[in-house]
């Protein structure tokens, strides 16, 4: 027998399938980037509209150190210059003030001259960007000369001034130099010769040369050029508008607004406690997902429809079951426990009826027992007739009760599902009790539980939400395999790992999950903590077909052992069992729809 329940390992992926995997759960996020995509379009169009009326004028200017010799290459204009420094003194007000004196601006346009003007350095040059931003083009032109031209004169005249300072300061040096030495001259002319005249002469030699040194000083400064640049590019009029026009807009809106919308989805997906893939249900489940139940075409109805509308359903239970059957856990027993995690379990309710009339296909007697003692429903939504006395027989023969309801469940019912062309299957129905977790592990059914132990048998347990409810986990012991169906949009992966948890617990095994999409009708919601799922119907609908007719308890006759020899009698009447796989198990399964429970 193939062991199909192995502990989930991580499959080694190539990046691309990895990449694209990714790629297909950020588009599941459609709300955020679609609404990402519609920001990004509304600021394309203000962008466009906002720049269609706007135009911008340039000029450039190439920057001078003062300097001597223009063609002295040791000269590095960029050590002399502070080009940041430079690039703030053209957008200070003293420019703008010098500007407006030109333009004839107002104070009161003054601030939005200012605004209108931006400076910038191309990197490794000495040339300062003049950009003006205007409604006109021949504003923006005007404005941007306007402004060389007044950084151009503020920043000449700026080194006028500190040429004059340097000028004025080695003149204060030298001129009282040059009178101390005037009036050693006139002292050498009156002396006679000897030594006193000969110090006389070295003390005019000494003033004379920081005289000489002063005035080379004065008279460098004075023949430096001082011109503070060139204009190399003037502004002239532009004849487009700035900004890349209406369409272009739209696109570049559209663009950024598909990476926004990509970025709040990827966080969206990394904060999501929802599972993301199959895989992450299978890490947080440690088992593998048996099936993907297709969206349902018809909605609601009854679990077991007459016709075939929706094949594709019938075939996933089929395979499902099928899985089922080659595990080794689940074949060793042949007892399986159907739960849902939170909220409505009509899904579960639909997979344990299918997977029952898959199983009676094969040729197996199943006995599906409906465990939800708190919303039994089964037997008002399956079609259904007296059942044989062998499955609610207590050992001897007889019953377990002596009248319908005068005894808590199982109180000896037992129905005959019609699967149609599947056959037919046992069932156990619920009944709405006083202590349901005594009714659970009662005597009587852990012997009905027990059936499966006869050779060519399957019980299937149907149980309320596990998260709910501890009916599910009162169960687990006596049916070990666990069939956890939900919708892995409506569950967090800490609810799955915390089912695992209880199951492992209380000494059972998860065999396996199969998924489903949100039922019609239902929203698409989140699990709350309270146990439903947001946005789903507060009372379940009623089967819209007639309640079937219920069969009679089965009562002790008093003659035990002439029913035992009739039972006995009965069992060798039935035809031989059938062997799967000769060939002749070609028999369709009915479609089975998921009701409202």
């Amino acid at each position: 027998m193939i062991e199909t329940n192995r502990p989930v390992s991580v499959p080694a992926e190539d990046e691309p399938d990895l990449l694209r995997d990714q790629f297909k759960q950020l588009l599941r996020y459609r709300r955020l980037l679609g609404a990402g995509v519609g920001i990004g379009l509304l600021g394309g169009v203000y962008l466009g509209i906002s720049t269609s009326d706007t135009y911008v004028a340039t000029a450039d200017i190439v920057l001078r150190a003062p300097t001597d010799d223009p063609f002295n290459p040791s000269l590095a204009p960029d050590k002399a210059i502070n080009i940041g420094s430079e690039r703030q003194v053209a957008l200070s007000s003293s420019i703008a003030n010098e500007a407006a004196k030109k333009l004839g601006v107002t104070s009161k346009d003054f601030a939005g001259l200012r605004s209108g003007l931006q400076v910038t350095n191309p990197p490794q040059t000495m040339v300062l960007r003049f950009t003006y931003t205007a409604s006109s083009a021949k504003e923006a032109a005007t404005r941007a000369n306007a402004m060389t031209e007044a950084y151009l004169l503020k920043r000449q005249e700026a080194l006028d001034v500190t040429r004059d300072k340097m000028v004025k300061g080695y003149q204060d040096q030298r001129d009282p130099v040059a009178k101390n030495l005037d009036e050693l001259v006139k002292q050498i002319n009156a002396m006679p010769a000897g030594t006193g005249r000969d110090a006389a002469y070295a003390s005019k030699t000494d003033l004379q040369s920081k005289v000489n040194t002063l005035n080379s000083n004065i008279a460098k400064l004075q023949a430096l050029d001082m011109s503070p640049g060139r204009v190399t590019s003037p502004a002239t009029p532009p004849s487009d508008t700035d900004g890349p026009g209406l369409l272009m807009s739209l696109a570049l809106g559209a663009a950024v607004g598909l990476a926004l919308g990509l970025l709040a989805a990827w966080v969206r997906l990394v904060f999501d406690p929802a599972p993301r893939s199959e895989g992450d249900v299978a890490r947080a489940l440690r088992a593998p997902v048996l099936g993907y139940l297709p969206r349902s075409k018809t909605g609601g109805g009854p679990l077991l429809a007459a016709g075939e509308e929706d094949p594709r359903l019938a075939e996933e239970f089929r395979s499902v079951a099928f899985r089922l059957a080659y595990d080794s856990r689940f074949a060793d027993r042949r007892r399986l426990l159907v739960v849902a995690p939170r909220g409505s379990s009509e899904t579960a309710a639909a997979a344990a009826v299918n997977l029952a009339a898959s199983f009676a296909e094969t040729g197996k007697d199943v006995l599906l027992i409906e465990a939800d003692l708190r919303t039994p429903v089964l037997a008002s939504q399956l079609p259904t007739g007296v059942g044989r006395p062998r499955w609610s027989q207590a050992p001897g023969g007889s019953g377990s009760g002596s009248a319908h309801g005068d005894t808590d469940w199982p109180d000896g019912r037992q129905l005959v599902v019609d699967a149609g062309e599947s056959g037919a299957f046992d069932l156990i129905p619920g009944e709405p009790v006083r202590n349901v977790a005594r009714a659970l592990t009662s005597p009587r059914a852990t012997r009905l539980i027990s059936e499966a132990d006869s050779p060519n048998s399957t019980v299937v347990v149907l149980a309320p939400p596990v998260l709910s409810y501890a009916d599910a986990l009162a169960l687990v012991d006596r049916v070990d395999g666990v069939l956890v169906v939900c919708d892995p949009r409506a569950v967090h992966r800490t609810d799955l790992s915390r089912i695992r948890e209880l199951i492992s617990g209380a000494g059972g095994t998860v065999l396996g999950a199969v998924l489903h999409a949100p039922l019609p009708g239902e929203k698409r919601g989140r699990v709350g903590r309270g146990g439903k799922a947001k946005g789903a119907s507060a009372a379940p609908a009623q089967a819209s077909r007639p309640s079937a007719p219920q069969a009679q308890p089965l009562t002790r006759q008093p003659n035990q052992g002439q029913q035992g020899q009739g039972q006995q009698a009965h069992r060798q009447a039935e035809p031989e069992q059938h062997i799967p796989g000769d060939g002749t198990d070609t028999v369709a399964l009915r479609t089975v729809r998921m009701g409202r429970r």
